[in-house]
């Protein structure tokens, strides 16, 4: 028998469980959208895109870091960056609202799946953090591993209460 504070646990995991998968499936749906959208974005565009939004910045403050930032991706997008980013949008927002669609649905299975899935998002971006060092790999990162202690915890719950 569950005393309140377990059931008060709970429904606290339950409820950070919901919210952290409601952000994750938005997220995800941007990613397809984003990786439909790359397949339409030419070097040409993304760089006529960039010169628009950057050039009264930089007049104003030349030396901004984030503006240049933004000039230097420019530079360097070609379309084998194009497609690249395409594919690696639509396939990492597929498999992750597949995965998270499972777990709204709380299949039991999917639970030990979607923190497989996780973890190999996790490797994958503390490779590209080592690499390219962006802090929003970290930051995803983070967020998958809050996703991946929050599934386990909905999980045991689950098994729990299929028990009994």
């Amino acid at each position: 028998m569950k005393n309140s504070n377990q059931k008060t646990e709970e429904k606290i995991i339950e409820k950070s469980f919901d919210v952290v998968l409601l952000l994750k499936s938005i997220f995800a749906i941007v990613e397809i959208i984003g990786g439909i959208a790359m397949f339409f974005m030419t070097p040409e565009r993304v760089n006529n895109v960039i010169h628009w939004f950057s050039k009264s910045e930089l007049h104003e403050v030349p030396n901004d870091f984030f503006i240049n930032l933004i000039v230097n991706f420019g530079h360097h997008f070609t379309t084998g960056t194009q497609y690249l980013a395409a594919i690696y949008l639509l396939s990492h927002g597929l498999i992750k609202i597949i995965t998270l669609f499972l777990l709204w649905r709380k299949i039991l299975w999917s639970y030990p799946l979607s923190v497989v899935v996780f973890l190999g998002f996790i490797i994958y971006q503390l490779n590209e953090f080592a690499t390219r060092h962006s802090i929003f790999m970290i930051i995803v990162s983070i967020v998958d591993v809050i996703m991946i202690v929050l599934t386990i915890l909905e999980y045991r719950n689950l098994k729990y209460q299929k028990n009994y």
